[in-house]
């Protein structure tokens, strides 16, 4: 099936995964996140693999696996959206139950795998939200896990460190609505010590990637 909506951000957000369209008609505003190695063509210019943009009223060419996020900049009140996410999601804490996590207001949607990917969404609500940082993915014990997080509403910034304290910071990337940071991992799948951080409440997606050989976790 070329085209598959997704529930998790109901009924925020609308999630559209789409595989295998030679073009691809938007209407209004949306966040496009590549998820293939072939470009998706914009009039004259491409989008790489994992990289994200906002289009909006646009023909899109080569969509061989995409994530659209709808509805996005539908909420000229980004604190009663908020407010109202923290009703529907649990924290995550009580999801992961991470001890980094305690006490942190950090908030999550269902998590669902399409195949080897797996989608979430997170609403940060606490500047500065210090959840840690962390490099581990214990649950994928094959070599080659991959993550890339795509900003959907706030601000927020992706910071890697040399150790396990901020004070170590060698790179920080600001995220936007409609940002997809940088992968961060190595060929072998191994990540330096790093966290998202709030500039404002925020919301963002995660999309994780497991290697060939891996099973997604219960």
């Amino acid at each position: 099936m070329p085209i598959e909506t997704l529930d998790i951000a109901e009924p925020f957000f609308t999630i559209r995964i789409i595989r295998d369209e030679p073009a691809y008609q938007v209407s209004g505003k949306v966040i496009l996140l590549n998820l293939s190695e072939t470009p998706i063509a914009i009039r004259q210019q491409s989008l790489g693999h994992l990289q994200s943009v906002i289009v909006a009223d646009v023909e899109l060419g080569g969509l061989n696996h995409a994530v659209i996020v709808e509805r996005f900049a539908d909420y000229p009140d980004e604190a009663a959206l908020f407010d109202q996410v923290k009703k529907i999601w649990p924290s995550a804490f009580d999801v992961r139950g991470e001890e980094r996590l305690r006490g942190i207001s950090h908030y999550m949607s269902p998590k669902v795998w399409i195949g080897q990917y797996g989608f979430t969404l997170y609403h940060s609500g606490s500047v500065p939200l210090n959840v840690g940082l962390h490099r581990d993915h214990a649950f994928c014990p094959v070599p080659g896990f991959r993550e890339v997080h795509t900003q959907i509403v706030g601000f927020g910034k992706m910071q890697q460190c040399r150790e396990q304290d901020v004070s170590t910071l060698y790179l920080e990337e600001p995220m936007a609505p409609g940002t997809t940071h940088r992968p961060m991992y190595d060929a072998q799948g191994s990540y330096p010590w790093h966290q998202f951080e709030t500039i404002t409440p925020s919301i963002f997606m995660a999309v994780e990637i497991l290697p060939e050989g891996a099973t997604p976790p219960d």
